[in-house]
């Protein structure tokens, strides 16, 4: 029989054991997966190892940084009906005595009575470690992790997408058992045999050599602290001294209950590196201002997660970004908020978006921190929540996937029954101006007062019923529920048009003339792009110059030509400055964005996805007002 010759190198041996048959989990070694192929494909197959293979792993090989396409996200098909039904699911995981706030599930494979265990895959990056890898199959997510890559299948839900562990736990001799809301789990023992440090033209490198595989966490706050579940020898811990270093300024070794705990003193704005390799088994920390790796990954149909460093002029920029199919069956985006019954508060964006149920987030507008209202528009299914203010640019669209970018103004005027016209100046806003602003039921059942000395006019079913002087700054009116409330600032010759009993009607109308049909808006500013042009001009969006000179970390939505929504947060370049307002847009432009627009940044720029934040530490982001969730909702 004759024998096909194949050249394998690590490239593509993977590729190619992946097409074996009973290969979905592995923790085989390259030269192991070859043998096995061997007897599966009959030796009908002459396999011939490339050098590169005899010579050193992949993880050892520096692989130039990918381009990530910019090409749209197609229509994922929809799965076949799942066979799955949940057991049990809860909100805690605790892995040899550490609990934290990790969403679980264990869930039976019909018609068979199999159990499977399953861990959000932000849990096991957090509590294990896990290192997730480039994937364009929304079904198995690869994993770095000690090992060869190893493919878990996925399970999604609305908020979390869990990742199928039962294979893995018992080939890593891990035991685990459900109580109540936690899962409780325990891995083997392990010993940390060595701790080496040394520079490297890129910074510095601090080496863990272990006995096992084991879970590790990391934190950065005051410092960035590795934590192993692995006890370390004494004599190791007194004899170890820590040398200077290019970007590491400190680094100490410290044991508790059987963990080792590495605390690295690093710049602030340097996020480290880290990564595992086996044989023998190794935890790799690269302090490093370029320690983001290219990664692509099909979250969900329909919702890429992608990073990458970008090059623009003379700087790279570091990306983290959602490339979102708003057409994909399933999926839907939406302004969140913290608080759904009033306006008014703040929160965590993480917090917003678990407790609106999204898979995924962005914050979105401006917000007054001071008296935590919003300053721009949100607009959710048809209610105005909060309106423009000073046509600044904004984001619309519907539940057919349809988007449009703009500047915009809303131009309300309330009609006497004697014909009298008055302009006002804002719906729903905290945005303060002389003149006359509305207040709907949307802005809440109450309004605070913004100023001192308000005249406010109650209208029921547009019929003036009530006209009272608010002398000072923060006392509550109602909001009539069937109308609105008109507040007067520095305006009160115009109140004495308003007796009670004055019929009211109100004429609106919005530039550009289309945004009113949209249901959904988000306002920010200044907008980027229009039309693939940079039209970034912040001064005409009434921004202070202090705004338009500075750098901040940035969030920004863009749309590419066959309507693929961009949501994109970048926070510094290489070096450490952070991004200036024509860099945003030229990012955006650089992603395939034909139009974008700048949301709120600084401290605020928070991109979620799944239970966790991808863009900073959640002890940096502040609270935010509002947000654009992305809801995804699994095919039954």
């Amino acid at each position: 029989m004759a024998k096909l010759g194949l050249n394998i190198s690590w490239q593509n041996l993977d590729r190619l054991w992946s097409g074996c048959p009973q290969a979905p989990y592995t923790g085989l070694s390259y030269l192991g997966k070859i043998g096995l192929m061997l007897v599966l494909l009959g030796g009908a197959i002459d396999l011939r190892l490339d050098p590169a293979i005899a010579s050193e792993p992949p993880d050892l090989i520096t692989v130039p940084r990918r381009q990530i396409s910019q090409q749209s996200v197609s229509p994922t098909p929809t799965p076949a009906p799942s066979t799955q039904t949940f057991i049990r699911q809860g909100t805690q995981v605790s892995v040899n005595g550490r609990t934290l706030p990790v969403a679980w599930a264990q869930w039976q494979v019909l018609p068979h009575s199999e159990v499977r265990t399953g861990i959000s895959d932000a849990g096991l990056m957090r509590l294990f470690g896990f290192r997730l890898l480039s994937t364009l199959n929304a079904a198995v997510q690869p994993i770095e992790w000690f090992a060869p890559p190893t493919n878990l299948p996925t399970l999604l839900t609305g908020q979390s997408r869990y990742l199928d562990i039962s294979i893995l736990a018992q080939d890593m001799g891990w035991q685990y058992q459900s109580n109540g809301s936690v899962l409780q789990l325990t891995s083997p023992p392990s010993r940390v045999m060595n701790v080496r440090q040394g520079k490297q033209p890129w910074g510095d490198r601090v080496v863990v050599d272990l006995d096992r595989p084991t879970p590790w966490q990391a934190e950065q706050q005051q410092d960035f602290s590795v934590t192993l579940d692995a006890a370390i020898d004494a004599t190791l811990l007194t004899h170890f001294q820590a040398g200077p270093g290019n970007l590491l300024t400190s680094l100490k070794l410290e044991t508790s209950a059987n963990k080792t705990i590495l605390r690295l003193g690093i710049p602030g704005n340097i996020r480290p590196r880290l990564s595992t390799l086996t044989n023998p088994h190794r935890l790799v920390i690269d302090v490093r201002d370029d320690s983001m790796v290219t990664q692509e990954i099909l979250w969900a149909p329909g919702l890429f997660w992608r990073q990458q460093i970008l090059t623009v002029g003379a700087a790279q920029f570091p990306v983290v970004w959602f490339a979102v199919n708003p057409r994909q069956s399933g999926l839907r985006i939406k302004p969140i908020l913290p608080n759904a019954v009033n306006i008014q508060g703040t929160a965590p964006l993480s917090q917003t978006a678990q407790q609106a149920q999204v898979a995924a987030a962005i914050n979105g507008g401006f917000f007054n921190r001071k008296n935590q209202l919003p300053l721009g528009i949100v607009r959710r299914d048809g209610r105005w929540v909060s309106g423009p203010i000073l046509n600044r640019g904004a984001i619309a669209w519907n539940e057919n996937g349809d988007f449009r970018f703009d500047r915009f103004n809303l131009q309300e005027t309330v009609i006497t029954s004697a014909g009298q016209r008055f302009p006002l100046t804002y719906l729903n806003s905290a945005f303060v101006k002389a003149g006359i602003a509305r207040y709907t039921p949307d802005w809440g059942t109450s309004y605070m007062t913004l100023s001192d000395n308000e005249i406010l006019i109650g209208v029921q079913n547009n019929r003036v019923v009530s006209q009272q002087t608010a002398a000072a700054v923060g006392l509550s009116s109602p909001i009539p529920t069937n109308g609105y409330l008109l507040v007067f600032r520095s305006n009160k010759t115009a109140a004495d048009s308003f007796p009670k009993d004055t019929l009211l009607q109100i004429e609106s109308a919005t530039t550009p003339a289309d945004f009113s049909r949209y249901p959904n808006i988000v306002g920010g500013g200044p907008l980027l792009l229009r039309n693939r042009q940079m039209v970034v001009d912040a001064a005409a969006e009434g921004f202070s110059p202090a705004f338009i000179r500075e750098t901040a970390p940035r969030s920004a939505i863009g749309r590419t030509a066959d309507g693929t929504i961009l949501i994109v947060a970048v926070h510094k370049k290489l070096g450490g400055a952070e991004v200036s307002l024509n860099e945003i847009a030229q990012i955006m432009q650089q992603l395939g964005a034909i139009d974008a627009l700048n949301l709120d940044g600084g401290s605020s720029t928070t991109l979620y996805l799944g239970g966790q934040l991808l863009d900073r530490p959640p002890q940096t982001a502040a609270r935010v007002h509002n947000g654009i969730g992305v809801f995804v909702q699994p095919s039954p």
